[in-house]
This record gives C-alpha cells, structure tokens and sequence, in this order.
C-alpha cells in the first residue's frame, strides 16, 4: 500500500460529496477519479477536486490497475453491478447502504464480497457513532444488569414521498435499515418475532411512519419507531430522536439535536452524563478504519460488513410489509403532501434536504 490510497469515487451527490470531503481532509486518499454521469455534477467535482479526473465511464476506474479502493455512492440499483465489477477487477470497496435495490441481489453481493479476500465495507453509521460506542461499552460493563428492552425513535420532517427513495426504498426501509441495524448490534442476535403498525400519512399509497416491536433470539425486546412525518408545515421545525435502553438494574439514553449528543449513564455502580458534539454521518470514522485495515492487512472490528447492511435492509423490508398486513389507516390529504414538497422546493435550511444543481 503506498503512502496515499489510490481510490475511485462513483457518484457525487449528498453522500458521494460527504466521502470526497472528509477524504480530502484525512490526507490519506489519492482521489484519481471521480465519475458522475450528470454533467452539472460532473462540472461541480472538478471545482472541488481539481487534481481529480473527471469522467463520466465508472468502468475508466474499474480498469485502472493502480486503483485500489472505490467509493460507491450513487443509487441502489447499480451497486451489485458495481460491487461484480470491483470484485473482478481487485479493488476494495466502500459502499453505501443499501448494497443493491432487492433483497435478492443484496445477497448476491455479500456473496460476491465474500467469495473474494478484498475488503469491503458498508456505511450503517450509527455503529461509527462515539454516543453508541459509548453505551455500548458500559453495558458490557455489566452496569445496567441483563439488557432487557431496547427503544429507538427517529422521527423527522425530513424526505417526504417523491424525494429520492424511488431506488432505495419507503422511509422505513431508506432511513429506518439503520435503526434496525443497531437494535441488532446491541442486542448481539437475530431478530425472532415481529408486529408492525403503520400510518398512511396524507393519503400515500405506502406507510411513512412505522412502528414495529418484536424480540430477539436471546428473549430481548425492542421497539422501533421510525417516519419522516414529524410537523412537516410547522412554522419551527423540530425533530424527535432518542435511544432509550433498559436492563435488569439500570438504563442508559440518548437524544440529540443534530449538534450535540446526551448521554446518561445511570447504572448500579456510577451515574454519567455526556455531552459532546453529534458527529453527522461518521464519515470521518468509517474511512479512517478503513484506511487502517487496509494499510495493517487485519479488519478492524467496527468496520460494518457487507452482509449487515444485507440483514437489516431485509429485516426493514419485512417490518414494513408486516404493517402493511395489518389496518392502515389513510389520514389526511395529498394537497396537503403537494404544499410539503413546495415548501421543501424552496427552503433552504430543513431536515434532509435535496440538494440542486
């Protein structure tokens, strides 16, 4: 591995622009390309990345023996073709969730990256995250008792219906896969039972808001509750996220406001509070462990793997066909959704805006 790791960016949009940031920032990436297909995208990697090819082609990167990494950022349906191509050409791999647009070919590529001594990885960035790390390692410390129940809320006025999730997916399974994701982590098992109960908001045809409850193989409990509905047309827009764990002898809690995070602590030997910034998509984290893989040979241990995304995109799916077996309710109008997506068009500070170009 030379000095700086020689790597290929697909896709330049909200999260392919948060990977070429931090990289940039880490000085420890050799950014050779950046492919987009969109010209104005492609216009705009070159302000940001001057020393950077710009192409349109992905597979200029794939064929290019020097490249050792590529960053795969753009939509869901093209993944697994890409993940096949930087399997057969030897390049490690950086991915977004979800790694495909089925279930189906999400398995494919696990197998892929499975079958092959490359090293690839997953953005679920929540198990990057200081505040998550944190209460785990205290419950591993025994201060909580047995872990018993787990209660995770994310509920924003964020992507509405029509807002990019044609490739990846309803709310519950875009956004929501990672608070699946994380139950699972902390629960350390696979999921057992289920029951989902979902709302459609505005008259959509699909539930925007989803909450599911269930138990794990090892008799922990958990529920999730998760939709971008969360006063749309406030005048103040505010949001409600927390993640709150219950054991046999204590607890521990989380809540943020997308700047900082709070942590309490209350467990049989000690009480905390912590307080720190939020830390956004754990971006900076995720490359840097990476990086350090890479240049040590041996995985580092938080590094998410291709087969977790895969778990929790298939378990997210199953949550919301399940509320979809049950009654749902249709409350309010699709003129009121029509005023949401005007308002989205025009704001220019908001929870999870598209950005344009």
């Amino acid at each position: 591995m030379s000095t700086r790791i020689k790597t290929g960016l697909i896709g330049l949009g909200r999260m392919g622009r948060f990977y070429l940031e931090e990289m940039q920032k880490s000085g420890e990436w050799d950014i050779r390309y950046i492919c987009d297909v969109n010209p104005g995208i492609r216009a705009l990697a070159g302000e940001l990345s001057p020393g950077s090819k710009i192409i349109e082609d992905e597979q200029v990167i794939f064929e290019d023996p020097e490249i050792e990494v590529v960053g795969l950022f753009t939509l869901a349906d093209s993944r697994l073709e890409q993940i096949s191509k930087a399997v057969h050409y030897g390049k490690h791999i950086i991915s977004e969730k979800p790694i495909a647009d089925t279930v189906e070919r999400e398995w494919e590529a696990v197998r892929l990256s499975e079958s092959s001594p490359l090293l690839s990885t997953v953005n679920l960035y929540l198990r990057n995250s200081w505040y998550h790390q944190c209460m785990k390692h205290y419950i591993e410390q025994g201060e909580i008792g047995e872990l018993a129940i787990l209660r995770i809320c994310h509920m924003t006025p964020g992507l509405v219906p029509g807002e990019g999730h044609e490739h990846e997916g309803p709310a519950f399974h875009d956004c929501g896969m990672h608070y699946v994701d994380i139950a699972r982590w902390y629960a350390g098992c696979e999921y057992k039972s289920w029951h989902s109960q979902g709302i459609n908001m505005w008259n959509y045809k699909d539930p925007w808001w989803i909450q599911c409850h269930g138990t794990f193989d090892n008799g922990v409990v958990f529920d999730i509750t998760q939709g971008f509905v969360y006063g749309q047309l406030s005048k103040d827009q505010t949001h409600n996220s927390y993640v709150d764990i219950i054991g046999t002898k204590g607890i521990v809690r989380m809540s943020h406001d997308f700047k900082t995070a709070v942590v309490d602590l209350h467990g049989v030997n000690q009480t905390q509070r912590i307080e720190k910034p939020f830390g956004g998509k754990n971006i900076d984290r995720l490359c840097r462990l990476f990086a350090e893989s890479l240049r040590s040979g041996v995985r580092h241990p938080l590094l998410p793997r291709l087969r977790d995304s895969a778990i929790a995109s298939e378990y997210a799916w199953k949550f919301f066909l399940d509320a979809k077996e049950h009654e749902l309710p249709s409350i309010g109008k699709v003129q009121t959704l029509e005023r949401i997506r005007e308002r989205r068009r025009n704001m220019k500070n908001g929870y999870g805006l598209i950005k344009r170009f």
